[in-house]
């Protein structure tokens, strides 16, 4: 009996072993199968996303798509920082040759295009050029992982795969919204511009200026030039209002990235100069603070991915609030001052005069209803 029982503990030891060796040896490498698995099946469904995008801006220039798969490789080096001095100048002046890179090769694949189409199909190649290199990063982590057999980067790609796949979905849309020629959420600050402006001139380069009076106070309006998709160049705009006349107060209107919980179309008031990007601000920046010029921020939340798909309802339904903010802000300057109101962001979808705006509303609506619509049907049969 006590043989047998000698020989079931040697036995119980002996499976013990056998079990901890599979748990320590194999099942690190069974979960870095499954993890390289669904990371893979993730990067797949990136890179098809990016394919379908490219198709979608050769279909609107009337290219082959091989021509648009080669510009999607294009990149831009951003100039050395080592001697701080005039490196916004510097990177203003990449930001140029990049538009002039875009332009040229928008003009030798869709020449034959409207200057509006031509602009649409400009800014969805950005777009599909965002996307791609989302696709090409998550695919150089897949493939590290796998050559290594590194646990650490598979994890670490496995984390972050739900926010990347959401920020590429945002580039997918938004890269259909351009080639549209559809409104997007960045286009909120344009639009609330847009119903302040009766009649537009031209003042710099894509940038439209409009004249308003709101209780005894001249107000100089500000927006790229629209519907085609524009950011323009408000810095030259700014300098040649305040060269020409005595700017008391300087309101911008923009669209702001809103926190988890927030709720989409909500309105924020601060201070300073509310813009995205790089070389404007700062230029902006350089201009008006030395000048001492009071700058009031007005931001209307929209989420992480909403900024280039097309515009929301609730984004759309916080222009009156909008409005009222602006009035607010202008009434915070004497009577019979110059206000300069600027509406930042990119004026895809939006005319420059308010005349033109109920059209515009209206499609909006329309688009955010079918999307809506599409995005409750493709929930329908799914458990969570």
């Amino acid at each position: 009996m006590l043989l047998a029982q000698a020989g079931g503990d040697i036995f119980g030891t002996l499976m013990w072993f056998v079990v901890f060796f599979v748990f320590i040896v194999l099942y690190p490498r069974m979960m870095l199968s499954q993890m390289i698995w669904k990371i893979e099946a993730g990067a797949r469904r990136l890179e098809a996303m990016s394919e379908k995008a490219n198709t979608m801006a050769a279909r609107k220039a009337g290219a082959a798509k091989k021509v648009i798969d080669q510009f999607t490789e294009f990149f831009v080096i951003e100039p050395s920082a080592l001697d701080p001095f005039g490196i916004v100048r510097k990177i203003d002046q990449v930001i140029r040759q990049t538009e002039h890179r875009f332009e040229g090769f928008v003009r030798s694949v869709a020449g034959k295009k409207s200057a509006k189409a031509q602009q649409e199909f400009n800014y969805g190649l950005r777009a599909a050029i965002g996307l791609k290199q989302i696709a090409k990063i998550v695919r150089h982590n897949v493939e590290l992982a796998k050559k290594f057999k590194n646990l650490q980067i598979a994890m670490i790609i496995q984390m972050q795969l739900p926010i990347i796949e959401k920020i590429a979905e945002g580039e997918f849309k938004g890269t259909q919204a351009f080639l549209s020629g559809w409104a997007i959420g960045d286009s909120i600050g344009p639009l609330v511009a847009a119903e302040l402006i009766d009649r537009a001139k031209p003042i710099a380069e894509d940038t439209v200026v409009g004249e308003t009076r709101i209780e005894g106070r001249r107000c100089f309006v500000l927006k790229a030039t629209g519907p085609e998709p524009h950011l323009g160049r408000i810095d030259e705009a700014i300098e040649r209002i305040m060269s020409r006349y005595d700017i008391s107060h300087v309101i911008t209107v923009d669209a702001a990235q809103k926190l988890e919980g927030e709720k989409s179309g909500s309105i924020a008031e601060g201070v300073g100069f509310a813009m995205g990007g790089f070389a404007q601000r700062e230029m902006i920046e350089n201009a008006l603070l030395p000048r001492k010029k009071p700058i009031d921020s007005i931001v209307i939340k929209v989420g992480m991915e909403d900024a280039l798909v097309p515009m929301k309802k609730e984004i759309l339904d916080a222009v009156p609030a909008s409005l009222e903010a602006v009035k607010r802000s202008v009434l915070r300057s004497r009577k019979g001052s110059n206000v300069l109101i600027i509406g930042v962001g990119n004026s895809c979808g939006i005319p420059d005069v308010k005349k033109e705006l109920p059209n515009v509303k209206a499609a909006i609506k329309h688009i955010a209803a079918k999307i809506a619509e599409q995005e409750a049907a493709s929930q329908k049969g799914r458990w969570f």
